[in-house]
C-alpha cells in the first residue's frame, strides 16, 4: 500500500479512517437523499395506483403501478451508476453524473416501451400520471440532507 500525504482540510475522512479506501463516501443507495426519494416515489406510486384502481378498475391500478415502477427502477440504476463512477476531480464527477443520468433515461425509455408494447390493457392516463409524478419527485433529493 502506498501512503500519500493528504491535506486534512480537504480529505477529512482520510485523516480518521486511512485504512478504508474511499472513506467518507456514502454509497448512493445508502444515502439519505436517494432513500428519501425512493420512499416518496413508492408512496406516490401506491397512492396513484389506489386512486386509479378506484377510478377505473384493476387495469388502471396496474398501469399506475407500472408507471411508478419505471421511475423507481430508473432511480436505482441512477444511484448504482453514480456509485461506480469516478469522483476524483470535478470533471470526473460531472462525467459520472451525466453517465448516471443517461443510464436513467435509457432505462425509462426501454421500460416504457416494454410496458406499452406488451400490456394490451394499459390505461395510458394512469401510467403516465404515476410516471410524471414520480419523475418530478426525483428532484426532491436536493431537499433531503445527509
Amino acid at each position: 500500500m502506498v501512503h500519500r500525504q493528504y491535506n486534512p482540510k480537504v480529505c477529512f475522512a482520510r485523516r480518521f479512517a486511512p485504512e478504508v479506501e474511499g472513506a467518507g463516501v456514502t454509497p448512493p443507495l445508502k444515502s439519505k437523499p436517494i432513500r428519501t426519494v425512493l420512499a416518496w416515489q413508492a408512496l406516490a406510486t401506491l397512492a396513484i395506483a389506489a386512486g386509479a384502481g378506484v377510478w377505473a378498475g384493476g387495469h388502471a391500478a396496474l398501469s399506475a403501478a407500472l408507471g411508478g415502477l419505471v421511475t423507481l427502477s430508473s432511480t436505482v440504476v441512477y444511484a448504482f451508476v453514480l456509485g461506480i463512477g469516478q469522483t476524483a476531480s470535478a470533471g470526473a464527477t460531472v462525467v459520472t453524473m451525466l453517465r448516471a443520468e443517461g443510464a436513467k433515461i435509457l432505462v425509462i425509455i426501454v421500460q416504457l416501451w416494454l410496458v406499452l408494447a406488451t400490456y394490451r390493457d394499459v390505461v395510458p392516463a394512469a401510467l403516465f400520471a404515476a410516471f410524471v409524478v414520480t419523475v418530478l419527485l426525483f428532484s426532491t433529493a436536493f431537499l433531503s440532507r445527509e
